[in-house]
């Protein structure tokens, strides 16, 4: 009878802390968006370059 009641104590305590995975998810998606925006700002970074270089070209032959 008491281990019964202890564990129904538990369970009314703690029983919402197990299925709780809001915040991992959210960690996740944040580290997913960081990594993409990563990846965004070097690909922009290395076009913008190379646009460039492009545009000079083309202005210096006219």
């Amino acid at each position: 009878m008491l281990v019964s009641y202890l564990r129904s104590l538990a369970t009314l305590k703690f029983g919402h802390l197990k299925a709780d995975n809001r915040a991992v998810t959210a960690i996740e998606y944040a580290l997913i968006a960081a990594l993409i925006a990563v990846v965004i700002i070097a690909a922009v970074t290395g076009l913008g370059k190379g646009v460039a270089n492009t545009f000079n070209s083309v202005a210096s032959e006219l």
